[in-house]
């Protein structure tokens, strides 16, 4: 009986058979599963949030899959297969890694990221990359918070940063007054109001950050909290037999103060 994984490959390499395969699976390419990794990749983020761990085993499951149909694909090219992807990335994190799997110690977790920035930097020596600013490694594809924040943390390497909380919080001030400035204008122009809009998100992860928050993290929370809230209210709207168009805004928020009230209690 073969193990999971060379099952999974196997299962793999037959939805991508030119005659018995799936027409869906036969036709797809690195980049129309794109999307779909992203999508499985949120699913197992929603799984951890929910602490639906029954779920999140299956979450992980299809993640796992987008990788097995990225190697199918770069096999079927000549390029590299699924055992190339785990050889690769068990000689990474062994490398990365000499305090445990080595003699090596470091007197410090600042000395074990130094060691870790170093290899990185090895690594893309090795592969001919070269970078022209120390941002050039952060993906542009990358969700806009997780982003901002690994380019703020980056850029904080280089000291390139506040050394205390006050500054940052005096810039978040400053950037929501310029962000009204530009909105109460008379003229005001869209595309200017989103720029300030968008300095104004950028100094908020900069605090998340000098606070030690993760933002993608606690926006997807207030998400969920929001969700949790506003479905109270719903059935609150329902309890009374109207419809939430059929409400005014003070009824909806009364109902909405007392989702909060009841959710601390």
């Amino acid at each position: 009986m073969s193990h999971p994984i060379e099952q999974l490959e196997q299962i793999m390499e037959t939805l991508r058979d030119p005659q018995q395969g799936c027409p869906w699976d036969r036709k797809q390419t690195f980049e129309t599963i794109v999307p779909h990794t992203i999508e499985e990749t949120y699913e197992v983020v929603d799984a951890i949030h929910n602490q639906d761990w029954p779920n999140l085993k299956e979450e992980l499951g299809d993640l796992l899959f987008q990788v097995i149909f990225y190697s199918q694909l770069a096999k079927e090219q000549g390029l590299f297969e699924f055992s190339d992807v785990v050889e690769t990335v068990n000689e990474k994190l062994t490398r990365r890694h000499p305090h445990v799997f080595s003699e090596v110690e470091f007197e410090s977790d600042e000395a074990i990221n130094a060691n870790w920035e170093a290899e990185k930097a090895k690594e893309k020596a090795r592969a001919g990359k070269t970078e022209q600013s120390i941002l050039d490694s952060i993906p542009n594809s990358l969700p806009a918070l997780i982003r901002a924040t690994k380019m703020q943390k980056k850029c904080a390497r280089y000291g390139f940063d506040w050394d205390s909380l006050a500054p940052v919080v005096d810039k978040v001030h400053e950037e929501l007054d310029e962000v009204m400035e530009e909105a109460l204008l008379v003229d005001s122009k869209q595309e200017n109001v989103e720029l300030e809009l968008g300095d104004l998100l950028f100094s908020v992860v900069n605090l998340a950050r000098h606070l030690e928050v993760n933002p993608e993290v606690a926006l997807a929370k207030a998400n969920l909290k929001f969700v949790r809230r506003f479905s109270q209210v719903e059935r609150k709207v329902q309890q009374n037999e109207k419809k939430l168009e059929q409400c005014s805004l003070d009824e909806l928020e009364e109902y909405w103060q007392k989702a909060k009230q009841e959710e601390r209690n």
